[in-house]
């Protein structure tokens, strides 16, 4: 068995250390001349071995860098060692590497006007420090643009708030309280983002598997942004297979958020032409389905070179277009993470100038045709069906409280509200509600042990459907929750929307119900129609009244404005009265009249029939007397 100090006299380990080892070792005289490399040269930069001996080592170097490397090897000669010398060497394949050489002088040992080049290939560290370094002044520019944007909302809202209070017109008030809710809505916007990504990145974000039908989600998605494309003269389209026109099992609220962002960055970065969302679907097996969703548009387009980095966190293609358009740069990022999460891919084409499609695929499990995903599905009708509904306020806030309040009282619902935990049990004791909104972090007693003190609490009101009302938005303070026995989550700031979906989600069935006798009389009446005020305002009952009143408080004076000028047979003034009155026919949904009207305008403009106009006028007359009565009743 050989010995190890043999081994090191004979010098056996040269062969390993120098010749076969993973460093590049050259000598080199003083002008540069190879006179020695070992075998790594042909692994590392592809020179054949030896193929590189009696080669000058400078012309190996870039030429910017000569210079500076030279000065860097006349300091080595004129020193024992040298180290980290960082320099570039031109590979057999024409490529860059690059290296680092440490120095040992031969003229101190030997007396040999020489130097032994210990080079290491540090490209792959090189590229790590720089793409440290890209990622990290992409995380400062994103500071920047999160600094700025939340800054922008904050400052409007806090300028409108000031000018509110100074006794502004009415009109005035409703532009500030419209620019303090569009800033308010875009700050919720970019927190979202953020807490998303967070909840994503930690990996605590859960999917849903519920049943969905596309047909009504993506109607629903045309409809929310049909507004902002048509104000900026795009199209907006879409199309839906037949075979994916099925109600299918996965999660509908995240693959609402990923079209939501892909379909507003579109229109976002469109100025004409049009965007259109395609969605196909391939059957893999059974019931087993990919479904395929393109989002084109003819906007400005991705340059090639920034292609690869846009999915990327705190990322835009651009600076400028941060600064253009604004935004987090998360948007990208969070699509494709709920893409991949959900066990699909996506990608993106694009061509300056002249457009991009954004293609995602996500593979679903196809469900019965009559599955219902559950109680979120019913809906009231319109927001009187929550007259009758009797609701706990629990809310520590007084800003809180008043804006939750104001809401409820807007939707005529019966509440009470209560400060903390304590005066919540009280009140409880002593009423039956349908339902409690119920805060988290109170004084007295908090949220959690309110939520349990009720639970154990009296049988007949102990199942009372608890909703908590959060600022702390992660999916780990969901869990906590609903293990404290509440049902549900509205997380803060949430809108009259989420609050109105997730009460009838547990309470629409049973309004429903409720409200049934007093719901089939006003669906009856046949003199006028509110469901065009009811969408054009999104159900809001205080504009509804505002519209009706303004009709009944007009509309007799237009009939007797009407009967005067037949009297009087000024048929030029009676058209132009009833000419005047359309509009208001259209809104109020009095379509029994719009014949009769459009019919009555044309005689008095043309054909001056007395007979047909006498008649025509009478009628329409008598019918806006029973709409008025009909409106009386309503209201």
């Amino acid at each position: 068995m050989k010995s190890l100090s043999a081994y090191v006299k004979k010098g056996l380990f040269y062969k390993s250390v120098v010749e076969d080892g993973s460093d590049i070792i050259f000598i080199v005289n003083y002008e540069g001349t190879i006179l020695y490399h070992n075998r790594s040269v042909k692994e590392t930069l592809g020179y054949k071995a030896s193929g590189l001996v009696g080669r000058n080592f400078f012309d190996y170097l870039p030429s910017h860098l000569i210079t500076h490397f030279r000065k860097e090897f006349i300091k080595s000669t004129r020193r024992a060692y040298n180290k980290s010398i960082e320099f570039q060497f031109i590979c057999r394949d024409k490529s860059y590497k690059y290296l680092e050489f440490n120095s040992v002088n031969l003229k101190q040992k030997e007396g040999i006007d020489g130097l032994i080049l210990d080079c290491r290939d540090i490209s792959q560290r090189k590229k790590d420090a720089e793409e440290l370094l890209r990622a990290q002044k992409a995380k400062e520019q994103f500071l920047a643009n999160i600094s700025h944007e939340i800054r922008t909302p904050i400052n409007g809202i806090a300028g409108m708030a000031s000018l509110l209070s100074q006794n502004p017109s009415r009109e005035e008030q409703r532009t500030y309280l419209n620019a303090i809710k569009s800033a308010a809505d875009n700050l919720k916007v970019i927190i979202n983002d953020i807490l998303d990504l967070a909840s994503i990145e930690s990996g605590k974000l859960q999917l849903e598997k519920i049943g969905f039908n596309l047909n009504d989600l993506l109607h629903s998605l045309i409809d929310t942004f049909g507004v902002q494309a048509s104000e900026k003269g795009i199209k907006l389209s879409h199309s839906l297979a037949k075979d994916a026109n099925k109600i299918f099992i996965g999660d509908p609220v995240r693959l609402n958020q990923i079209l939501i962002n892909l379909i507003s960055n579109a229109i976002k970065f469109t100025h004409a032409g049009r965007i259109k969302v395609d969605v196909k679907a391939d059957m893999i097996k059974g019931n087993n389905y990919n479904l395929r969703f393109d989002i084109s548009d003819t906007g400005i387009g991705v340059p090639k070179d920034k292609l690869q980095t846009i999915f990327e966190s705190f990322s835009q293609a651009d600076a400028s277009v941060t600064r253009k358009y604004g935004g987090t740069g998360l948007g990208l990022t969070i699509v494709k993470q709920l893409v991949e999460l959900q066990g699909g891919s996506i990608n993106v084409v694009s061509k300056e100038n002249e457009g991009s499609t954004f293609t995602f695929t996500l593979p679903y499990v196809i469900g019965k045709k009559e599955f219902v995903s559950d109680a979120r599905m019913i809906k009231p009708r319109n927001l009187t069906q929550l007259k009758r509904a009797s609701i706990l306020l629990v809310e520590d806030n007084d800003i809180n409280r008043l804006y939750a309040s104001s809401i409820l009282k807007m939707w005529g619902c019966h509440f009470e509200t209560a400060e903390n935990g304590v005066v919540a049990l009280e009140k409880i004791r002593n009423n039956a509600f349908d339902a409690i909104l119920m805060d988290i972090q109170m004084p007295v007693m908090d949220g959690f042990e309110t939520t349990k003190a009720i639970r154990k609490g009296d049988p007949n009101k102990s199942q009372v459907p608890i909703i908590a009302l959060t600022a702390n938005a992660t999916q780990k303070d969901f869990e906590k929750c609903l293990a404290a026995g509440m049902n549900d989550c509205i997380t803060k700031p949430f809108t009259q929307e989420d609050l109105l979906k997730t009460l009838t989600k547990y309470l629409g069935a049973k309004l429903k119900k409720k409200n049934q006798p007093s719901q089939e009389g006003k669906q009856n009446n046949t003199e006028f129609d509110l469901s065009y005020l009811i969408k054009a305002s999104d159900n809001n009952q205080e504009f509804i009244q505002e519209i009706i009143n303004t009709f009944l408080d007009s509309m007799p004076k237009t009939i007797e404005e009407i009967q005067t000028q037949l009297q009087l047979k000024n048929w030029e003034h009676l058209a132009k009265v009833v000419h005047k009155i359309k509009p208001s026919i259209t809104l109020m949904g009095i379509h029994h009249l719009k014949d009769k009207i459009a019919l009555l305008e044309h005689e008095t403009r043309t054909n001056l029939d007395q007979q047909t106009i006498n008649g025509l006028a009478t009628e329409i007359s008598q019918s806006l007397l029973k709409v008025i009565r009909s409106l009386k009743a309503y209201a």
